[in-house]
């Protein structure tokens, strides 16, 4: 008979999490590295005592804001390629309400993040208890029934005994290549105390194989076969790449056979932007040399990429008429999309082996794609030294609407700047050390970087654009900051987001985590005032003005330092190179309020994002606007 240890059923989830480890490339690492922690009535007498007494080798991390410390775990996992996750406990109700927006943006990005939310009692006997809510028509459903959507694998604990089967299930899912996402195992309170006799064994070393997969000769075949036939084929980078370690690989290959290669939000920095064919950021905020090489290519080999929208500029981005495509991934779902020939596989194995298919092989994209990158250099540069003179007639803005050059005049009086975004952004690129990561999710920003950033040091681009969460991009900077803390970290987050969720700021002080903000103050939704207004609509409750119209400003270096950041404010390069100077030197979390001008971010690059459209309006310019939309609408693949 086996060896049975008595242990709670908080104490036993310890156990197991300590003893699991993941083998990768010959290297085998453990695979949760600790437990991010917001404590209440439903966790802290059973996961919390459980901790207390016996972490083993995890890290112990309190948070200030459960969907705060649940983007640190999603960005420390995406930062470890998916090989190193943290879990994540919260209280019943509230706490774990406070989950689902993290649990989606882990799941939209494919990031494993182990959640264990408190959940009621399993015996019903205390009913209801503080913080329940509760339906008519079934006992069963929980707040964290509201997970069930937002996660990968999803299971409620009510015995002990039940723990085991769904822990193998969890790290099955989170382990999996193709499956990888969150995971939600909600413990009724009163269960997470309770005693069971688990059999020893189930507490052994286990080690988790990731075996990169193979694909077919057949499949290889037929995408040799492809290239081979293809004049002008393009690579669409994705993070699956990125994942799989491919960035030598997809380089060398495009070097190879001259073919030009684009990158998503996710792919961006898997190869240097460095690389002569390497035409930047795709789609919607792609830059003018990865859209005309995509209108151009005859051929898209797609790697690790599921096509959303932004890359895809709504299925416009390619001629699907002459275009054939192959997408490589590990997921045989997204190897359908576009009507692609189908390579179910590991990147970096399947790039391996196509490459021996190609003997001979040479793309016909010639000189071209190095024209298209200096014509993108010379945009950049133009953008990298705008010159805002609000007083010159002859000044139009970046963004040319309706918002006015003396509601500007009065932006730049109030913010105290003519600051524009984009040379601010490229100045912060040319002032860092190339080593350090840069982190973004939402508004204008992410859109700016896709284009302008240029990372020379391969995997130091983190933009979370899967589920573009707001209030990502300071909990993330510190996951990214626990997955490499010798390096600086850089938070590049617009005011909106800001006020959005900042609280694990408190929690990089707490734990010597030493993270940088780089705040871009336009006082508003600039993104969505963009969108809005290059509609045809007037502004409308996407600027921060008071009742009276003026506009509302924010001290936030205040804000920080109350904190206790160090923070620098700086409206032109000359404050912003001093500003930089200062925090490469400080050993503290800094902040740098950075104020820009309304209306000086980058424009799209022919380009199309379909949007929904009032299709009936009083105004003459939306019912302009109505009609390009439709009919880019009619030039989009339909499927």
């Amino acid at each position: 008979m086996s060896k049975r240890v008595k242990l709670t059923t908080s104490q036993a989830l310890f156990k197991f999490l300590n003893n699991q480890y993941i083998h990768f490339d010959g290297k085998e690492t453990p695979f949760v590295e600790g437990v991010f922690n917001i404590f209440g009535h439903g966790n802290v007498l059973g996961i919390g005592q459980a901790l207390q007494e016996e972490a083993g080798r995890l890290k112990v991390i309190q948070g200030k804001n459960e969907q705060g410390m649940a983007h640190a775990a999603a960005a420390f996992a995406k930062e470890n390629f998916r090989r190193k996750i943290f879990a994540v406990t919260s209280s019943v109700g509230p706490g774990s309400a406070n989950l689902v927006t993290a649990s989606a943006t882990a799941l939209a990005n494919n990031l494993p993040v182990l959640f264990l939310p408190g959940d009621t009692f399993a015996t019903r006997q205390p009913d209801p208890v503080l913080q329940q809510i509760e339906h008519f028509h079934s006992h069963k459903i929980t707040t964290n029934d509201a997970l069930q959507p937002v996660s990968r694998y999803w299971d409620r604990i009510e015995r002990p005994e039940q723990l085991m089967s769904a822990l193998l299930r969890a790290f099955e899912v989170m382990t999996n290549p193709e499956t990888a996402g969150p995971v939600t195992l909600s413990i009724s309170q009163d269960v997470e105390g309770e005693t069971f006799e688990f059999e020893e064994s189930f507490f052994k070393k286990r080690v988790h194989y990731v075996d990169r997969i193979v694909p077919s000769e057949e499949a290889l075949k037929r995408a040799g076969e492809a290239v081979r036939a293809s004049r002008k084929p393009l690579i669409v980078v994705g993070g699956g790449a990125k994942y799989s370690l491919a960035g030598n690989e997809i380089a060398d290959f495009s070097r190879k056979y001259q073919v030009a290669f684009a990158e998503t939000q996710a792919g961006k920095s898997t190869v240097s932007s460095d690389h002569p064919y390497n035409m930047g950021g795709l789609g919607v905020t792609g830059t003018l040399a990865a859209n005309k090489a995509a209108k151009e290519a005859d051929l898209i080999i797609g790697i690790g990429t599921r096509y959303t929208d932004f890359t895809s500029s709504s299925k416009t981005a390619f001629n699907f008429d002459e275009s054939k495509f192959i997408n490589i991934n590990v997921s045989r779902m997204q190897t359908y999309k576009m009507d692609a020939i189908q390579v179910i596989g590991d990147a970096k194995a399947a790039i391996q082996r196509l490459d021996k298919q190609l003997t001979g092989y040479e793309s016909e994209f010639g000189g071209k794609l190095e024209n298209y990158k200096q014509e993108w250099l010379d945009e950049r540069n133009r953008l990298a030294a705008i010159d805002v003179d609000l007083d010159d007639e002859g000044y139009q803005p970046e963004i040319k609407d309706a918002f006015g050059r003396e509601k500007l005049k009065n932006y730049a009086d109030t913010l105290g700047t003519t600051y524009s975004q984009t040379t601010a952004l490229i100045k912060v690129n040319e002032l860092i050390d190339p080593a350090s990561y840069v982190i973004t999710s939402s508004g204008s920003l992410p859109g700016d970087m896709h284009r302008v950033w240029s990372p020379t040091v391969e995997n130091t681009y983190h933009v979370e654009y899967g589920y573009s969460a707001m209030g990502y991009e300071i909990a993330g900077a510190l996951g990214v900051k626990m997955a490499h803390p010798d390096k600086e970290v850089y938070s590049m987050v617009g005011d909106g987001s800001f006020l959005m969720l900042h609280t694990e700021m408190v929690t990089a002080l707490q734990y010597g985590y030493k993270i940088n903000i780089v705040l871009f103050d336009n006082s508003g939704y600039g993104c969505i005032n963009n969108l809005q207004m290059g509609h045809g609509s007037e502004s409308f409750c996407t600027e921060f003005t008071k009742s009276d119209d003026s506009i509302l400003t924010v001290d936030y270096a205040k804000v920080a330092a109350g904190y206790g950041f160090e923070t620098y404010t700086a409206a032109n390069n000359q404050e912003l190179e001093e500003a930089i100077k200062r925090v490469k030197e400080s050993e503290n979390s800094t902040l740098i309020h950075l104020k820009v001008l309304p209306k000086t971010m980058t424009d799209g690059y022919e380009s199309f994002w379909n949007v929904g459209i009032s299709e009936h309006s009083s105004s003459r310019q939306v019912m302009d606007k109505v009609k390009d939309v439709v009919s880019m609408r009619g030039k989009a693949k339909q499927y």
